[in-house]
């Protein structure tokens, strides 16, 4: 695997501390230290993943992913200094991936990668069954239909923008109707088995989701108090 990780972090000794830690891990490690740079960089290096600093000068840590996101598929995974801060991050449907809230174990930073990119973008996992209505790989609920080929969303024939994330999340729920999805088994299901960060992560986007979705998308994705989530049919 071409291990390519680009650092948009303005601290210098921050940056290079991560440097160090993903160079030791076999990683070409390129850094920026504004957005406008980091896009630049992202366009020219390609990189699998960008650790990215909340906090930059001038473009902030929003419209850099959001230019991003036009022409890179890359995993995302933020740095904040406060935890109301990761959550307004995370909720701000972007397209982060995962965050780590200052200060953090470089070790731990390195550990979340490595199992970011163990998981595919385009493999968000088979379905478990064949319940629901499904035409090819369409799986057809009411006014909703998730195409798990060509990794697209309708609702109410109106086509859905979601992050990598989003969709894998709902075509994770979507494959098993009605069954209760525990946050813990789909962080098992999106983001790996070796996942170990914070489960909150699976609030946050499955919020982002619900959103997008908007009010009639929404209903089909339930909170289960206390367990965590399914996916209802009309």
């Amino acid at each position: 695997m071409d291990l390519r990780a680009l650092i948009v972090e303005d601290d210098g000794n921050q940056s290079g501390l991560i440097r160090n830690y993903l160079e030791r891990e076999g990683f070409e490690v390129h850094e920026a230290r504004d957005g406008a740079s980091g896009i630049e960089a992202a366009r020219r290096v390609e990189p699998a993943v960008v650790v990215l600093d909340w906090m930059l000068p001038g473009m902030d840590g929003l419209e850099f992913l959001r230019e991003l996101r036009q022409f890179s598929e890359a995993y995302v995974i933020m740095l904040t200094a406060r935890v109301e801060e990761a959550d307004r991050i995370v909720g701000l449907s972007t397209g982060a991936d995962d965050y780590l809230t200052k200060p953090f174990s470089p070790g731990e930073l390195v550990a979340r990668i490595r199992a970011m990119l163990r998981r595919p973008r385009s493999s968000p996992g088979s379905p478990e069954t064949d319940r629901g209505t499904v035409e090819g790989r369409v799986l057809v609920s009411g006014e909703l239909e998730v195409d798990s080929d060509r990794r697209r969303v309708r609702v109410e024939g109106r086509e859905v923008s979601l992050t990598a994330v989003e969709f894998d999340l709902l075509l994770a729920l979507s494959s098993r109707p009605g069954f209760v999805f525990s946050r813990q088994r789909l962080l098992q299901r999106v983001w790996g088995e070796d996942y170990f960060g914070d489960d909150h992560v699976i609030d946050v986007h499955i919020a982002n989701l619900r959103k997008k979705l908007g009010p009639s998308g929404a209903r089909f994705v339930e909170t289960v108090r206390g367990v965590g989530y399914r996916f209802v049919e009309p």
